[in-house]
């Protein structure tokens, strides 16, 4: 299982999430902040668990790009 976690209210908006991984993340056009797709938001913190091992290198990619560094991602 594959864990991730944005911190929404920090993100600067530079676009790297979803430009490397389109199938997990969308830009709002209300703020320009990242939306992590089908995620659970508790006090700011985005999280979503996925089974689909396929994600699990693009949302690495993802979150090592983000120079906010507010996406995690955790293998279970």
């Amino acid at each position: 299982m594959l864990i991730i976690t944005l911190q929404r209210s920090k993100c600067i908006g530079c676009n790297y999430c979803q430009e490397i991984a389109p199938e997990q993340y969308r830009m709002s056009k209300k703020d320009g902040k990242a939306i992590l797709l089908n995620s659970r938001d508790r006090k700011g913190f985005h999280t979503v668990k996925l089974t689909d091992a396929s994600l699990i290198e693009s949302n690495l990619k993802a979150a090592e790009a983000c120079p906010s560094k507010i996406i995690k991602v955790k293998l279970q």
